[in-house]
């Protein structure tokens, strides 16, 4: 069992940044792929980035590279996800998710926080 906690959002102006993080419970999170997906107001939940248990492995979706980072210290047992050159359109709730195969897909991941609310003003 694997209980993740998020923090970090609030509410920033276009083009700062924000790091996000997610604090794991249990010993066994270095052995989980870690992911970040995101919820805007009336829409779906979507991939964000997912990285490998030992960081050796990352992943994102095509229209946050090089703007989105995750990272993650399995010492710490903490997920990143640094946001810069934030935009309005990065409005929405972030969810960190522990899986065990690397995946974009939600039903993949078998444990999630509750989420934090990021809001970008214009």
């Amino acid at each position: 069992q694997v209980q993740l906690v998020e923090s970090g959002g609030g509410l920033v102006h276009s083009g700062e940044s924000l790091r996000l993080s997610c604090a794991a419970s249990g010993r066994t999170f270095s052995t989980y792929f870690m992911g970040w997906f995101r919820q805007a107001p009336g829409k779906e939940r979507d991939f964000v980035a997912h990285i490998s248990s030992w960081s050796r492995y990352t992943h994102y979706v095509d229209s946050l590279k090089g703007r989105f980072t995750i990272s993650r210290d399995n010492a710490k047992n903490t997920v990143y996800l640094q946001m810069n050159s934030l935009k309005p359109e990065d409005t929405a709730v972030y969810y960190c998710a522990a899986g065990s195969v690397p995946s974009v897909i939600q039903s993949d991941y078998d444990y999630w926080g509750q989420g934090t609310q990021v809001t970008v003003s214009s």
